[in-house]
């Protein structure tokens, strides 16, 4: 007997919880705002909101499915079901954290603050899930997802990480990245660099940190868009010297290419959409492929 869908609500701690669980009370947290020229009301105020999205958003599951909530600290630790439909309730930057652990699954997101989130992806309501979890699971549902383009870093030892937005690899600490950096297809030329690391990014991507990269460079390569197979590279703050070099500082990479990078440093990270806690670790003279994935965000 096959199992009854489940709703997996995905959310984070909000702002004002945070402060409460640092200071111990309200009266603290609202003290230490004031002591810096803050108002604690607007802060509670989003804390509500949120709340109030979350209770309409599980009051909203039908009664024959199977429900389940998970924080976004806790996303590592949690196993989905094929059967899941993941409801996202918060900003668009928790869409791309829980995208790395997904194999299909169909995702909603659902904006708590309109006007403060630029709601890219989180497109929905609180008050709309009613309609769109049974839609998510209905019979040609296809049609009214979007099939959003990911990218993958796959390491020598079978190392694997995926992300919405981007991969950044680089050094710990904000110190200097040095590897070797060549792309497949170029008859094996490599270049050694030292650098602050190098960033990978999606079309999804290409509204957050790719986009500033790409602003500040002013490069003559065009974004992609979130569902095409391409992606944008920049090496940021390439160092020339005798021993390092700088003629390949950015790029792009369609469906078949790989950009590929080989540590010449003690420990260098991957990491994706900003979850620096849930890295690749990479040491001397491992190398790592990254390209286009091949699952999708739907």
């Amino acid at each position: 007997m096959s199992l009854a869908p489940r709703a997996v609500i995905v959310h984070r701690t909000t702002e004002y919880e945070e402060l409460v669980a640092r200071h111990g009370t309200h009266g603290q947290a609202a003290f230490f705002l004031a002591s810096r020229g803050r108002d604690i009301e607007e802060v509670a105020e989003r804390h509500r909101r949120t709340r109030r999205a979350l209770a309409e958003v599980a009051a909203a599951v039908p009664l024959t499915w199977r429900q389940a909530r998970v924080e976004r600290a806790d996303l590592d630790r949690f196993l989905f079901a094929a059967e899941d439909v993941v409801v996202v309730v918060g900003q668009d930057g928790l869409v791309a954290n829980v995208a790395k652990y997904l194999a299909g699954q169909p995702v909603v997101g659902v904006d708590t603050d309109p006007g403060r989130n630029p709601g890219v992806l989180v497109r929905h309501r609180a008050r709309d899930t009613a309609a769109l979890l049974p839609a998510a699971l209905a019979p040609g549902a296809g049609s009214g997802t979007e099939e959003l383009t990911m990218v993958e870093a796959v390491a020598d030892d079978t190392q694997r990480l995926v992300a919405l937005n981007e991969i950044y690899l680089g050094a710990p600490g904000h110190q200097t990245a040095r590897y070797r950096l060549g792309l497949d297809g170029d008859r094996g030329a490599v270049e050694a660099q030292a650098s602050s690391g190098v960033l990978v990014g999606t079309g999804t991507g290409a509204t957050g940190w790719l986009r500033s990269v790409w602003q500040e460079r002013g490069a003559d390569l065009r974004l992609p868009g979130r569902t095409e197979e391409r992606l944008l590279w920049f090496v940021r703050e390439a160092w020339p010297s005798p021993a390092t070099g700088t003629s390949l500082i950015a790029g792009e990479l369609t469906a078949d290419g790989r950009l590929r990078i080989t540590v010449e440093s003690e420990r260098l990270i991957a990491f994706g959409d900003g979850m620096e806690t849930d890295s690749l670790e990479l040491t001397w003279g491992q190398s790592v492929q990254v390209g286009v994935c091949g699952e999708r965000l739907r």
